[in-house]
């Protein structure tokens, strides 16, 4: 983006134009978010984007990630995202039992908004034959001819990556023009050597990794960042909140600190490393969607008063967080105990008030 092109915090959003679509957005940004309602002439501000990798395609900073599924029909959070230039779908098959393509899709037709939308989506299938029918079924229900990245999902470990006739299926599904761009999610321990192995395989074209303010001291982990940025591949962040259980009052302590809140201020230092192309995020509300918006539309680093304090923040909430590492916990625990599952469950519950995607995790 130019500079002529960047926009601030400042900038005047619409919502008041006229038609189905002001009805279904519901109001503007609102003044608690730091931006000004604005006139049915001004344009709505636009989320930045950067270019992902070697695909040399733009993409917004900011991504719907739609783990919760979306509602049936036309979901407000998708037009509120189209409207902001948040035009980047992140799916899965196993979303919501498979209603999040479905209903992805579905909109996306109503809308008549697919050319202009990029749909990411995903297979726990690491296999070739696994890979070819799950985009058959990704293709019929996102009600699309292409999907412009498609994902080895949580793949943990290298194996897949060594598969000569998965990486055949990937390319054939490539040439057929089933699928733009190839690549795979990761969020357990081995997420290093995973990024290094992506960075040696000239097939994989992105990756979405487990990234966030408590990463940023991870020397191993910044090495094998800079390894897979300069090979090229995409980098996308999730899991970007690193969410904890518990630890209420260091929350509130942080909010406190600034203008952003900790959902917002943790987004905002994950794209200041101008190594990740953009973050994923599950937002489960309209709400959540325009507070988002509006920390990838100010364009401005956190302060250093907030910079401090999310690294408190951080350093308080350590041990309550899982990043993944259960494998260095469990053995030093003489008793039949998933820490990983409990404290995900833990988070999910307590940071998120999800109370299903909690029992589901720790079932």
């Amino acid at each position: 983006m130019n500079d002529s092109q960047e926009l601030s915090r400042r900038r005047l959003l619409t919502y008041g134009a006229s038609g189905t679509l002001a009805t279904t957005l519901g109001g503007g940004l609102g003044l608690g978010l730091g931006l000004e309602a604005g006139t049915a002439e001004a344009a709505p501000a636009q989320v930045p984007r950067r270019v992902l990798g070697k695909t040399g395609q733009s993409i917004p900073i900011l991504l719907v990630g739609g783990g919760a599924g979306f509602t049936g029909g036309v979901d407000p959070r998708i037009t509120l995202a189209l409207r902001h230039g948040a035009n980047y779908i992140d799916t899965a098959r196993k979303y919501a039992g498979g209603a999040s393509e479905r209903n992805a899709g579905a909109a996306l037709t109503k809308l008549k908004a697919r050319d202009n939308v990029w749909i990411t989506s995903k297979t726990p299938q690491w296999s070739a034959a696994g890979l070819k029918q799950d985009v058959a079924f990704s293709l019929a229900s996102l009600q699309t001819d292409r999907i412009d990245l498609y994902f080895l999902h949580g793949l943990d470990q290298l194996g897949p990556l060594n598969d000569k006739e998965l990486i055949k299926a990937a390319e054939q599904l490539k040439r057929e023009k089933k699928i733009r761009f190839f690549g795979f999610s990761c969020h357990s321990g081995n997420v290093v050597e995973l990024l290094n192995a992506a960075a040696q395989r000239s097939f994989v074209d992105a990756v979405m990794f487990r990234y966030n303010f408590r990463d940023y001291g991870d020397k191993e982990l910044n090495r094998a960042i800079d390894a897979a940025h300069k090979a090229g591949v995409g980098l996308i962040a999730m899991k970007t909140q690193g969410s904890e259980s518990g630890f209420r009052d260091a929350w509130k302590k942080f909010e406190q600190t600034g203008k952003w809140n900790k959902h917002q201020a943790v987004l905002k230092a994950v794209w200041a490393d101008q190594r990740i192309t953009a973050a994923v995020s599950h937002m489960e509300t309209t709400a959540q969607m325009r507070e988002n918006i509006a920390a990838a539309v100010d364009g401005k680093p956190l302060g250093r008063r907030e910079t401090e304090a999310l690294a408190r923040y951080a350093k308080l909430t350590r041990a309550h967080a899982c990043q993944g590492c259960e494998h260095l916990c469990n053995p030093h625990v003489n008793a039949p105990v998933r820490i990983g599952p409990t404290l995900r469950c833990l988070m999910y519950h307590d940071s998120y008030g999800d109370s299903e995607n909690a029992r589901r995790g720790f079932g």
